[in-house]
């Protein structure tokens, strides 16, 4: 390895974080027959999505979007906007998913997807 590469793989370890958050996210919603653990699933997935974009947002040396005399490279408030947008809409879908599954265990009682599957074509 060259150091150039090795400077890479050892300063960028949040896309690390991220790719295992989505591979954990990913592994509960496709594996999981629990549907409470392929909501809880769905939350880890969107956690590396915004782990992702917030890292991507980054700028080093970067200054607050407020212009002085100094001026500089600018953060752009853009990115960080939209995570906060998509962190409310991903808090009220998992609250509807989750009501959701209450009422389904009320009406069936069970949470299993095959169980349910099974009533569901009987």
């Amino acid at each position: 390895m060259t150091p150039l590469q090795l400077d890479l793989l050892t300063t960028h370890y949040n896309y690390y974080a991220v790719v295992l958050l989505l591979g954990i996210g990913l592994y509960m919603l496709a594996e999981s027959a629990n549907l409470v653990k392929k909501v809880i699933g769905m939350n880890v997935f969107q956690t590396g999505i915004f782990l992702f974009f917030i890292t991507l947002a980054y700028r080093t040396g970067g200054n607050p979007p407020v212009i002085t005399d100094g001026g500089g490279p600018y953060v752009s408030p853009l990115p960080h906007v939209l995570i906060l947008t998509a962190i409310v809409v991903g808090v009220s879908l998992t609250a509807v998913a989750l009501a959701l599954i209450v009422r389904i265990y009320s009406e069936y009682g069970t949470l299993d997807e095959d169980t349910l599957e099974q009533l569901y074509y009987d």
